[in-house]
Protein backbone atom coordinates (compact mmCIF):
# COMPACT_ATOMS: atom_id res chain seq x y z
CA UNK A 1 0.00 0.00 0.00
CA UNK A 2 2.81 2.36 1.18
CA UNK A 3 4.71 1.48 -1.93
CA UNK A 4 1.85 2.05 -4.38
CA UNK A 5 1.20 5.60 -2.78
CA UNK A 6 4.68 6.11 -3.02
CA UNK A 7 4.94 5.44 -7.02
CA UNK A 8 1.54 7.74 -7.24
CA UNK A 9 3.09 10.75 -5.90
CA UNK A 10 6.31 10.32 -7.79
CA UNK A 11 4.33 10.67 -11.04
CA UNK A 12 2.37 14.04 -9.70
CA UNK A 13 3.41 17.49 -10.01
CA UNK A 14 4.78 19.43 -7.26
CA UNK A 15 1.29 21.26 -7.49
CA UNK A 16 -1.06 18.42 -7.63
CA UNK A 17 0.95 17.39 -4.35
CA UNK A 18 -0.01 20.70 -2.89
CA UNK A 19 -3.19 21.10 -4.14
CA UNK A 20 -4.17 17.73 -2.75
CA UNK A 21 -2.34 18.39 0.94
CA UNK A 22 -4.85 21.56 1.07
CA UNK A 23 -8.09 20.43 0.34
CA UNK A 24 -7.23 17.21 3.04
CA UNK A 25 -6.35 19.49 5.33
CA UNK A 26 -9.41 21.57 5.22
CA UNK A 27 -11.57 18.65 5.49
CA UNK A 28 -9.80 17.69 8.16
CA UNK A 29 -10.01 21.17 9.79
CA UNK A 30 -14.00 20.44 9.26
CA UNK A 31 -14.15 17.14 10.80
CA UNK A 32 -12.06 18.33 13.91
CA UNK A 33 -14.95 21.38 14.89
CA UNK A 34 -16.12 20.32 18.63
CA UNK A 35 -19.71 19.85 17.19
CA UNK A 36 -22.09 16.59 16.68
CA UNK A 37 -21.73 17.16 12.80
CA UNK A 38 -19.33 19.09 11.52
CA UNK A 39 -20.31 22.32 10.12
CA UNK A 40 -19.31 23.68 6.48
CA UNK A 41 -18.99 27.27 6.69
CA UNK A 42 -18.52 29.76 3.82
CA UNK A 43 -14.52 30.00 4.23
CA UNK A 44 -15.10 25.57 3.70
CA UNK A 45 -16.83 26.24 0.56
CA UNK A 46 -14.74 29.08 -0.92
CA UNK A 47 -11.64 27.11 -0.33
CA UNK A 48 -12.92 23.84 -1.60
CA UNK A 49 -14.50 25.45 -4.57
CA UNK A 50 -11.39 27.22 -5.51
CA UNK A 51 -9.06 24.25 -5.17
CA UNK A 52 -11.24 22.46 -7.71
CA UNK A 53 -10.80 24.78 -10.12
CA UNK A 54 -6.70 24.81 -9.59
CA UNK A 55 -6.49 21.34 -9.43
CA UNK A 56 -8.54 18.80 -12.20
CA UNK A 57 -8.09 15.22 -10.15
CA UNK A 58 -9.76 16.88 -6.72
CA UNK A 59 -12.88 14.95 -6.90
CA UNK A 60 -10.57 11.62 -5.97
CA UNK A 61 -9.53 13.47 -2.52
CA UNK A 62 -13.14 14.66 -2.06
CA UNK A 63 -14.47 13.02 1.11
CA UNK A 64 -16.44 14.98 3.64
CA UNK A 65 -19.22 16.09 0.57
CA UNK A 66 -19.90 14.96 -2.66
CA UNK A 67 -18.33 16.32 -5.72
CA UNK A 68 -21.56 17.67 -7.40
CA UNK A 69 -21.91 19.99 -4.09
CA UNK A 70 -18.71 21.58 -4.39
CA UNK A 71 -19.51 22.11 -8.50
CA UNK A 72 -23.23 23.80 -6.96
CA UNK A 73 -20.86 25.67 -4.25
CA UNK A 74 -18.89 27.03 -7.46
CA UNK A 75 -22.16 28.03 -9.71
CA UNK A 76 -23.40 29.49 -6.61
CA UNK A 77 -20.99 31.68 -6.02
CA UNK A 78 -20.47 32.98 -9.39
CA UNK A 79 -24.15 33.86 -10.20
CA UNK A 80 -23.81 36.29 -6.78
CA UNK A 81 -20.45 37.37 -8.11
CA UNK A 82 -22.31 38.86 -11.27
CA UNK A 83 -25.59 39.51 -9.21
CA UNK A 84 -23.92 42.43 -7.33
CA UNK A 85 -21.58 43.12 -10.62
CA UNK A 86 -25.02 43.93 -12.58
CA UNK A 87 -26.60 45.74 -9.57
CA UNK A 88 -23.44 49.18 -10.15
CA UNK A 89 -25.26 50.43 -13.71
CA UNK A 90 -23.52 53.92 -15.39
CA UNK A 91 -21.10 56.34 -13.87
CA UNK A 92 -21.03 56.65 -10.19
CA UNK A 93 -22.93 59.76 -8.42
CA UNK A 94 -20.16 62.76 -7.51
CA UNK A 95 -20.18 64.43 -4.25
CA UNK A 96 -23.07 66.82 -3.42
CA UNK A 97 -20.36 69.59 -2.93
CA UNK A 98 -19.24 69.48 -5.99
CA UNK A 99 -22.81 69.26 -7.82
CA UNK A 100 -23.59 72.45 -6.13
CA UNK A 101 -19.79 73.97 -7.38
CA UNK A 102 -20.78 72.88 -10.81
CA UNK A 103 -24.01 74.85 -10.54
CA UNK A 104 -22.29 77.86 -9.01
CA UNK A 105 -19.93 77.93 -12.05
CA UNK A 106 -22.76 77.56 -14.68
CA UNK A 107 -24.71 80.72 -12.83
CA UNK A 108 -21.84 82.75 -12.63
CA UNK A 109 -20.70 82.24 -16.09
CA UNK A 110 -23.91 81.41 -17.81
CA UNK A 111 -22.02 81.46 -21.21
CA UNK A 112 -19.45 78.67 -20.37
CA UNK A 113 -20.86 75.07 -21.86
CA UNK A 114 -20.34 71.69 -19.89
CA UNK A 115 -17.10 71.80 -21.78
CA UNK A 116 -15.58 74.76 -20.44
CA UNK A 117 -16.43 73.85 -17.33
CA UNK A 118 -15.51 70.51 -17.07
CA UNK A 119 -11.80 72.06 -18.81
CA UNK A 120 -12.14 74.63 -15.10
CA UNK A 121 -12.75 71.88 -12.61
CA UNK A 122 -9.67 69.98 -14.22
CA UNK A 123 -7.27 73.01 -13.70
CA UNK A 124 -8.41 72.63 -10.08
CA UNK A 125 -7.57 68.97 -9.73
CA UNK A 126 -11.16 67.70 -10.04
CA UNK A 127 -11.40 65.10 -12.36
CA UNK A 128 -14.53 64.69 -13.63
CA UNK A 129 -16.35 64.09 -17.23
CA UNK A 130 -18.06 67.10 -19.35
CA UNK A 131 -20.89 64.27 -19.44
CA UNK A 132 -21.02 64.08 -16.03
CA UNK A 133 -20.79 67.84 -15.51
CA UNK A 134 -23.66 68.32 -18.77
CA UNK A 135 -25.91 65.65 -16.19
CA UNK A 136 -25.37 68.10 -13.06
CA UNK A 137 -26.03 71.69 -14.90
CA UNK A 138 -29.33 73.21 -14.37
CA UNK A 139 -31.58 73.19 -17.57
CA UNK A 140 -33.18 76.07 -18.64
CA UNK A 141 -36.78 76.58 -19.19
CA UNK A 142 -37.68 77.97 -22.06
CA UNK A 143 -39.61 80.94 -23.20
CA UNK A 144 -42.94 79.64 -24.13
CA UNK A 145 -43.62 83.27 -26.35
CA UNK A 146 -39.65 82.74 -27.64
CA UNK A 147 -40.40 79.01 -28.50
CA UNK A 148 -41.17 78.10 -32.44
CA UNK A 149 -43.20 75.21 -33.20
CA UNK A 150 -42.66 73.04 -35.79
CA UNK A 151 -45.61 74.06 -37.69
CA UNK A 152 -44.22 77.51 -37.62
CA UNK A 153 -40.90 77.06 -38.35
CA UNK A 154 -42.28 74.97 -41.73
CA UNK A 155 -44.25 77.75 -42.79
CA UNK A 156 -41.71 80.19 -42.89
CA UNK A 157 -38.69 78.06 -43.82
CA UNK A 158 -40.24 75.64 -46.50
CA UNK A 159 -39.17 77.06 -49.41
CA UNK A 160 -35.60 76.50 -48.89
CA UNK A 161 -36.13 72.70 -47.35
CA UNK A 162 -35.94 69.76 -49.24
CA UNK A 163 -36.74 66.61 -47.94
CA UNK A 164 -35.13 62.93 -48.85
CA UNK A 165 -35.21 59.34 -48.50
CA UNK A 166 -33.50 56.36 -49.84
CA UNK A 167 -35.50 53.22 -49.19
CA UNK A 168 -36.01 49.30 -50.73
CA UNK A 169 -38.53 48.52 -52.93
CA UNK A 170 -39.32 45.12 -54.25
CA UNK A 171 -39.97 44.03 -57.48
CA UNK A 172 -42.99 41.45 -58.74
CA UNK A 173 -39.93 38.93 -58.68
CA UNK A 174 -38.87 39.74 -55.18
CA UNK A 175 -35.45 41.53 -56.46
CA UNK A 176 -34.22 44.05 -54.23
CA UNK A 177 -34.50 48.10 -56.14
CA UNK A 178 -33.33 50.59 -54.15
CA UNK A 179 -35.23 54.05 -54.46
CA UNK A 180 -33.44 57.42 -53.67
CA UNK A 181 -36.10 61.01 -53.29
CA UNK A 182 -35.91 64.14 -53.16
CA UNK A 183 -38.64 66.40 -52.34
CA UNK A 184 -39.59 70.25 -51.84
CA UNK A 185 -41.41 71.08 -48.81
CA UNK A 186 -43.56 74.25 -50.08
CA UNK A 187 -45.30 72.37 -53.32
CA UNK A 188 -44.14 69.06 -52.04
CA UNK A 189 -42.63 68.73 -55.95
CA UNK A 190 -40.14 65.97 -56.85
CA UNK A 191 -37.01 67.30 -57.51
CA UNK A 192 -35.14 64.20 -58.09
CA UNK A 193 -35.05 60.73 -58.28
CA UNK A 194 -33.87 57.45 -58.89
CA UNK A 195 -33.78 53.41 -58.77
CA UNK A 196 -31.20 51.30 -59.12
CA UNK A 197 -30.51 47.32 -58.31
CA UNK A 198 -27.44 48.25 -57.06
CA UNK A 199 -27.13 50.66 -53.93
CA UNK A 200 -23.58 51.37 -54.45
CA UNK A 201 -23.89 52.95 -58.16
CA UNK A 202 -24.07 56.68 -58.70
Amino acid sequence: MLLFEFLRLSFKTRQSVVLENLLLRQQIIIFKRKTKRPRIENIDRIILAWISKLWNDWKSAMIIVKPETVIGWHKKGFKLYWKRKSLRVGRPNIDWQLIKFIRRMQKENQAWSAQRIQGELVKLGLDVSDNTVAKYMRKHKADPEKRQRWLTFLRNHAKHIVGIDFLVARTIFFKSMHVFVAISHDRRRILHFAVSPNAHSQ
